[in-house]
């Protein structure tokens, strides 16, 4: 069964993620997922609360940059949402808009280098581990954590490129596709992390979560062009706009490609939020297998 879920855009002031999480919540949406994008909110804080405001809805920080973000201080973040919320918190990371990283001083000369090394001690930290590593820019010095998850915790990556989608295969545990990648680029993504993986001798599960522009209600058609144009995401084929059934077919369409999760992802002038979420779990949820 597809997983289907919507993001609350940074675009939103923070004080608004409350109505819209318990929205999502009260309608039975399955996953929220909050981006940190720079210089809006901050990805860990918005996951923390929307957990604490809501029962039973799975909250996602994706993707978390980490050049900004010593991977310790990831890993207590992480394992802390996870004691606290078991079950319900996600956590992906990814290289930043570089641009963005570069703002901040924290650019590195090779992200693959960094997300490879941020990737293995992560993973290793929230697993329990105890670790001395001098990498390129990882370095730690028996580190381990004091409260680490009771469970498993899944490590999820972002990526679109060959180099990192392999990586995302071979150091991780779920890819996350953004609005920009059609079916067959999720095609195209999923074999890529498929040869990741058997490089690196890893079987078993690895979810793809892929976000889908979508507008609906009046001017919805309108909105989506606009968005695409602000993003640069122009090509045939990106994002639906209509009703419930014409969301559901575009849903099922990126599932049939090798997606395990779609994310709805409204336009950042979203005029309803709350109305948004409402509507993928009550409307569009039940028309996807």
């Amino acid at each position: 069964m597809t997983t289907l879920g919507a993001v609350f855009r940074p675009q939103l002031p923070p004080e608004r993620l409350r109505s819209v999480a318990r929205a999502a919540d009260a309608a039975g949406l399955e996953e929220l997922w909050l981006w940190e994008d720079c210089f809006l909110s901050s990805g860990v804080a918005s996951t923390s609360a929307a957990l604490a405001w809501t029962e039973r809805l799975r909250v996602g920080a994706g993707l978390l940059p980490v050049p900004l973000r010593n991977v310790a201080l990831t890993a207590m973040e992480a394992a802390t949402l996870h004691r606290m919320f078991p079950g319900r918190a996600m956590l992906a990371v990814g290289h930043g808009v570089q641009s963005w990283m570069g703002q901040t001083g924290a650019r590195v000369e090779s992200p693959m280098t960094l997300l490879r090394e941020y990737l293995h001690a992560l993973r290793a930290l929230l697993g329990g581990e105890r670790l001395t590593v001098d990498g390129r820019y990882v370095r730690l010095d028996d580190v381990a954590l004091d409260w680490p998850p009771t469970v498993p915790v899944p490590v999820h990556a972002g990526g679109l490129g060959p180099r990192t989608l392999r990586l995302t295969g071979e150091a991780a545990d779920g890819t996350v596709l953004d609005a920009s990648v059609p079916a067959d680029g999720v095609r195209r993504a999923c074999a890529l992390v498929a040869e990741g993986r058997a490089a690196a001798g890893r079987s078993g599960p690895h979810p793809v979560t892929v976000y889908l522009h979508v507008a609906t209600g009046p001017g919805a058609r309108e909105r989506l062009r606009a968005e695409k144009e602000r993003t640069g995401n122009t090509a045939p084929g990106l994002g639906v706009t209509g009703d419930a059934r014409a969301v559901a077919d575009a849903v099922v369409e990126l599932a049939e490609a090798g997606a395990t999760a779609v994310i709805l992802q409204p336009t950042s002038d979203e005029p309803d939020p709350e109305g948004f979420v409402r509507f993928a779990a009550e409307r569009v949820r039940p028309l996807v297998p």
